[in-house]
């Protein structure tokens, strides 16, 4: 099956490392117009040259720190007014998740936190590119969130929270914009091997007083697949639910997890 992006603009947030860094070459080699979204410059002005060109695409990039709304809004409110930046046909929203703790011992705060830099700056990366899906009849919006929307992981309560809540706020999304030729989709990656994974990894070490062998093994060991995914195992899901063929699949949760998620 073909998947060609040519002509298309996808906006990959989170694009400098693991899951978003292996779509945003992933949407590159099949002809897209990558721009990257991340915090730090150095490292986009870094990965935009390292993008394949195959269709002589122009890859360029934002600088925005989901940890401060404001920032997306103004790194968006600039590019459109500098004429550097019109708008996207596919949005990839992907941030790092919270912090492994308890749900019952997060502070308030984490709970804020949390909220605002995921459905905040997802909030804000769509109103600001439905304007422009909408005129060009065609848009993909695609969040990469958790298996835990369908089966909460032990030790990651504020995440667990905040995935759900996403989940839920995409699934309206795709009941209001389909009529304009936008689909909305979630992608649950399960374990992949990202820095994102290297945290939970150290963490379940010191909280079961095991070695991280140990402990990945043990993770390792509730997964049919007994193996983490690669990040461009989690990218190529995205890749299909961004291209054409995908057009009549909407509302949907992909768990992309070797089998590791129990229920249906």
């Amino acid at each position: 099956m073909l998947l060609d992006l040519t002509d298309k603009i996808a906006l990959v947030a989170g694009s400098t490392q693991g899951i978003g860094f292996a779509t945003a070459t992933l949407f590159a080699q099949s002809g897209a117009t990558v721009v990257l979204l991340a915090r730090n410059e150095e490292k986009l002005k870094e990965i935009v040259l390292q993008l394949p060109i195959p269709k002589n695409q122009k890859h360029s990039y934002l600088v925005a720190d989901f940890s401060s709304p404001k920032t997306l809004q103004d790194a968006l409110s600039d590019a459109h007014k500098a004429g550097t930046f019109e708008g996207a046909h596919i949005l990839v929203n992907n941030t790092g998740g919270p912090p492994p703790n308890k749900a019952h011992e997060a502070s308030l705060q984490s709970f804020r936190d949390a909220f605002e830099q995921h459905l905040i700056c997802n909030q804000i990366l769509v109103q600001a590119l439905f304007p422009f899906m909408k005129k060009e009849e065609f848009g993909r919006i695609i969040n990469v969130i958790s298996t835990s929307v369908k089966q909460p992981i032990d030790n990651l309560g504020v995440s667990n929270t905040i995935r759900a809540a996403i989940a839920n706020w995409a699934k309206t999304l795709s009941f209001e914009l389909a009529q304009y030729g936008v689909t909305v989709n979630n992608v649950l990656p399960g374990m992949t091997a990202t820095s994102r994974l290297d945290a939970i990894i150290s963490n379940k070490s010191k909280t079961a007083n095991i070695s991280e062998d140990e402990a990945i093994r043990q993770l390792k060991s509730t997964i049919p697949a007994h193996r983490f995914a690669e990040p461009e195992e989690i990218a190529n899901a995205v890749l299909f639910l961004a291209s054409d063929k995908a057009s009549y699949i909407n509302g949907i949760n992909l768990p992309v997890d070797g089998g590791r998620t129990r229920n249906l």
